[in-house]
């Protein structure tokens, strides 16, 4: 045989068996096994209810209601009416729609919030949603349209008539606010 064999001579497999186990130490084993996956099982339903608190905290954070209220029964809504003089061209006699009357409202508030005193509003013949807002002190007249905020157009203007003045600009025909971001004046 050759000496590098795994088999060594003069002895058998059945000679390297494990040692015998009595009975009293088979079930002392048993109920270490027992105990030991009685704790895996524990450890396992206490990590699943420690994940589940975590999980629900963290939803409950992020989630809640931010102190949303229920609305009061007693608000009034004021929809703002124009107090200055509203010249209608477009509609022949008709009367302004309720939306336009806001809309100069609003742009009257919005004006004078920022110092200025309209006099009057004027909607133009053959203009659908545009509104013309004479102020006092200034001999020309703000280009405004209804799609877009008061707040917008009318910051729009205040900006145009500031710099016409550092210009030296005091005359102008119109100021036209109508698209955003771009103010024209003649």
């Amino acid at each position: 045989m050759s000496r590098h064999s795994s088999i060594q001579s003069g002895r058998t497999i059945a000679e390297r068996r494990e040692k015998l186990e009595t009975a009293s130490e088979r079930a002392e084993a048993h109920k270490r096994s027992k105990k030991r996956q009685i704790i895996r099982i524990v450890l396992t339903v206490a990590g699943f209810i420690v994940a589940t608190i975590l999980l629900i905290q963290f939803f409950a954070f992020f989630f809640r209601d931010r102190g949303i209220e229920p609305e009061p029964t007693n608000i009034i809504t004021v929809t703002p009416k124009p107090t200055i003089e509203v010249i209608d061209n477009a509609t022949s006699g008709t009367g302004i729609t309720t939306k336009m009357s806001e809309y100069i409202g609003q742009a009257e508030i919005d004006f004078r919030d920022l110092g200025y005193n309209p006099t009057k509003a004027v909607i133009p013949t053959g203009a659908i949603r545009e509104v013309d807002i004479y102020l006092d002190g200034y001999t020309g007249f703000i280009k405004m349209i209804t799609d877009r905020d008061t707040a917008v157009s009318v910051e729009d203007a205040d900006r145009t008539i500031r710099y016409l003045k550092t210009q030296g600009v005091s005359d102008f025909l119109y100021i036209d606010v109508r698209i955003e971001g771009k103010a024209y004046w003649k």
